[in-house]
């Protein structure tokens, strides 16, 4: 089952002891990382740490520009000296922890999250990205317990529920999973994964139609979605409507997922 990872965002430091020269580029790089200018925003900080080498805003800044361009590489390296000069940064340690994610250091970021809650113990988002790392290592128990706590912090957040619904799948509770995709869809009902997974929940509760209704509002919200048509053509099999099953089957072959024909050939071909 996909998980729908939650990235943090940047905490866009406010301007406040810098000189007249360094104030300007400074802002100028705030207001292009809101535009989503980046690389302009880059250019902005590379200007105010000329001017103010041990800034640690400018670097956490510059370093979240970085990430945005995917430049994990470089942002960890400004995040690293953000932090040395202020290791007191509850956002650069989680931004510092998204880019770890990125590279795939899921250990170390697990570290950043758990210093970042240290500093700010009411971090919803700090919970809920531990958990997925914590998730990515097969930690489902510590999982659990940060999107709990991530969901008492902030009962809104739909990613959260569909990714704990996700663990208590992989736990065998597919009722309680079921319980966190239906409120993840309350709160977000354009969310396709909470439908997928939903859908596939369904099926092994043996609820085809159920699930059939799910796949169908995938397909309704993305018509490329080859997953939905596979998953929607073994249900309508296990319903005992062959053609409809293989077209759907059938569809999602020609869409480009390959492992649809090993189900035709089993189910679909005439003998």
């Amino acid at each position: 089952m996909k998980t729908s990872i939650v990235l943090t965002i940047a905490a866009l430091s406010l301007f406040s002891s810098y000189g007249q020269d360094a104030k300007v580029p400074f802002n100028n790089g705030l207001s292009k990382i809101e535009s989503g200018d980046f690389k302009g925003a880059i250019a902005a900080f590379d200007s105010v740490l000329q001017l103010e080498p041990n800034d640690a805003e400018a670097y956490t800044n510059r370093a979240f520009a970085k990430a945005m361009l995917e430049d994990y590489t470089g942002a960890m390296a400004d995040y690293n000296r953000g932090i040395e000069l202020d290791p007191n940064d509850a956002d650069a340690y989680s931004n510092r922890a998204v880019a770890k994610t990125r590279l795939r250091d899921y250990k170390g970021a697990i570290d950043d999250y758990t210093k970042a809650i240290q500093l700010d113990p009411k971090n919803a988002k700090a919970y809920a990205n531990r958990g997925n790392d914590k998730h990515e290592l097969s930690d489902r128990d510590g999982a659990m317990l940060d999107y709990n706590k991530a969901i008492e912090l902030d009962p809104g957040n739909a990613a959260t529920y569909i990714n704990r619904g996700v663990a208590k799948n992989e736990s065998g509770d597919n009722k309680g999973a079921m319980a966190d995709y239906n409120k993840g869809i309350e709160l977000d009902p354009q969310d396709l994964d909470a439908y997928i997974n939903r859908g596939l929940t369904k099926a092994l509760l043996k609820d085809h139609r159920g699930a059939i209704t799910d796949y169908n509002k995938v397909i309704e919200l993305d018509p490329k979605n080859t997953n939905a048509y596979y998953q929607r053509g073994l249900s309508k099999i296990e319903l005992a409507d062959k053609d409809g099953g293989c077209t759907d089957l059938s569809k999602a072959g020609e869409m480009g997922l390959l492992k649809s024909y090993d189900v035709i050939k089993k189910y679909c071909q005439v003998r």
